[in-house]
């Protein structure tokens, strides 16, 4: 085989400016390894991500091979499924003229572009690290109904992409459990939260603002039977105020509550960083999330709600994982997925007096971006730790 040109490479279809938190990781995973290791960055990118780098003096030593994005989040399925093919062939052109060494990728967009990496490994008897930030098809599947034959073709490549690891990375020990029973895999899996901005908590008695959801008001996010709650709960002579900033396909339901109703406000899409101060502005943040796919995922918004001190507020059953993280680190409180029960929670905060919830240091230091980008570097470079001792002392 011809020699490899480059050492590392990152896959990822969001990458920064676009995908701030994540995106912003990778950048900083892909500026540790470019001081030490030849890099390039394969993603889509809304104009000149090169030179958008340059003007604001980062990526310094970075190749970037990106092509064009077409899609967002709310964009409909068989369009995000036109796209996810069009950057699979993408990736493997870039891989095969870049032709790395090690290989980081994610599930970003899921199974064809990872399995069009370990095609590209076993070929060029390459490694790669595969991170699991969602499982597919099963995630999918809650969403929209997958074909029977089709969702077992899909499971069936993504476990020969998961058995052909060098290492693997997901979010939680129910996540960790699953991918092990289905794919048989023998590869170690490392966990790793999904990082947010630091930021400095607001002592509970100096915040404004009672609750607030920040995020993707997606469909997996009960987003329906939220909006329902907080509507009877306001026609019953609820005190309590609510603000959502985020978009998704429920985003026009938010809307309209918001038109309806003084205590609701919509903000829409904010930046990432305006968010992480937003919820330091609030006593509560709500964290809704299907039960099943909580198998297969994990809320990135949890990271930044446990950050910034508000109480979290879990809308699902108590045994997920979701809820065992909240609990786990004190982070705030478990509500049952169901309309009464979460009438009776908004009442409940409203006539009870609120309590600081920040999250220990060593859990903190965990959360961050400078941690995460680490991490990734330790897996995909481990010959190269070492380099980064000092550094990891100081993120925790």
């Amino acid at each position: 085989m011809s020699k490899k040109k480059t050492d590392v490479a990152i896959v990822n279809r969001s990458f920064w400016p676009q995908s701030q938190v994540i995106g912003e990781g990778l950048l900083q995973f892909a500026e540790q390894v470019a001081q030490h290791h030849s890099v390039c960055v394969i993603t889509q990118a809304e104009g000149d991500l090169a030179a958008k780098l340059a003007k604001e003096g980062r990526g310094k030593g970075v190749q970037i091979k990106a092509c064009k994005a077409y899609t967002t989040s709310a964009s409909g399925v068989l369009k995000r499924i036109a796209e996810a093919v069009f950057f699979m062939l993408w990736t493997f052109i870039s891989l095969v003229r870049a032709k790395p060494a090690n290989i980081y990728v994610s599930t970003n967009p899921p199974v064809v572009v990872p399995f069009i990496v370990a095609l590209y490994c076993r070929l060029f008897r390459a490694h790669y690290v595969y991170h699991l930030q969602d499982i597919h098809p099963e995630a999918a599947n809650i969403v929209v109904p997958v074909n029977k034959l089709l969702f077992r073709l899909l499971q069936s490549i993504d476990n020969y992409t998961l058995r052909h690891a060098a290492i693997i990375i997901t979010l939680s020990e129910d996540m960790k459990a699953y991918i092990q029973q289905r794919s048989n895999t023998l590869k170690p899996i490392e966990l790793l939260d999904n990082p947010s901005f630091e930021v400095s908590p607001v002592p509970m008695a100096e915040r404004t603002k009672d609750i607030i959801f920040c995020g993707n008001a997606g469909r997996l996010q009960r987003i329906p039977l939220l909006l329902a709650a907080i509507e009877d709960y306001l026609k019953q002579g609820g005190r309590l105020s609510f603000t959502f900033a985020g978009g998704g396909v429920h985003a026009p339901d938010v809307q309209a509550l918001a038109n309806a109703y003084e205590q609701v406000k919509y903000l829409g899409f904010i930046p990432a960083t305006e968010a992480a101060e937003l919820v330091n502005q609030h006593r509560w943040a709500l964290l809704p999330i299907d039960d099943e796919v909580t198998k297969y995922a994990f809320p990135s918004k949890s990271s930044g709600y446990a950050l910034s001190g508000a109480g979290v507020l879990a809308v699902c059953g108590k045994d997920t994982a979701v809820a065992r993280w909240v609990v786990k680190n004190k982070a705030g409180i478990v509500c049952d997925a169901n309309h009464a029960a979460l009438v009776d929670c908004f009442f409940s905060i409203e006539n009870n007096i609120s309590e600081n919830y920040l999250v220990n240091p060593e859990t903190k230091g965990k959360l961050q971006l400078p941690y995460f980008a680490l991490q990734l570097y330790r897996f995909v470079t481990p010959d190269l730790s070492v380099v980064c001792k000092t550094d990891a002392r100081k993120t925790l």
